[in-house]
């Protein structure tokens, strides 16, 4: 298979839409047709879309950032910077957060005023990410604070597809 930027299979893709009660990723191409589904974990608290809540905010998204794609699979990032891997984290005492952020990071920025862009509603200022997790065990049922996660194999093969601009439909 030969990838060009967001391209599978020579098809444009086009958009990301993520099922919460499915706790599910599919990525469509630019006529709607599904092209692959990747088992996500959304947050433990549910759906909201307000800053502090914790919850993974709904509506239409798009990916604002891309971090992380000349890392290796299993990078801990903290606050976006590379640590290394998570047992060279561990050897060196590294001060791990709860939800570990690894792999690759795509930064998401909401795209509708007032539900998921701007006030405390923003989706860009929570740092909602779609990211991999030191947690793969969890994937499939809500567990998360907030972020969308998967595995870290899935995220970093999700990065080679999307770019920046890419929209992201998260829905109940």
């Amino acid at each position: 298979m030969i990838l060009k930027h967001n391209q599978y299979y020579g098809i444009d893709v086009n958009s990301i839409t993520i099922n919460v009660t499915n706790q599910q990723l599919d990525l469509h191409d630019d006529d709607g047709k599904l092209l692959q589904k990747y088992p996500v974990s959304t947050s433990k608290y549910g759906t909201g879309n307000t800053n502090g809540s914790e919850k993974t905010p709904l509506g239409l998204h798009r990916i604002k950032v891309k971090i992380g794609g000349a890392m290796p699979v299993n990078e801990v990032f903290i606050g976006r910077v590379p640590h290394g891997n998570l047992d060279e984290c561990k050897e060196r005492g590294v001060e791990l957060p709860d939800d570990v952020i690894m792999s690759r990071i795509l930064w998401l920025d909401g795209m509708e005023p007032g539900r998921n862009h701007g006030g405390y509603v923003d989706t860009y200022q929570r740092y909602i990410y779609i990211h991999g997790t030191n947690d793969e065990v969890s994937i499939g049922s809500p567990s998360s604070i907030g972020c969308i996660r998967m595995r870290n194999e899935d995220v970093v093969d999700l990065y080679r597809l999307v770019e920046v601009g890419s929209e992201v439909l998260i829905e109940e």
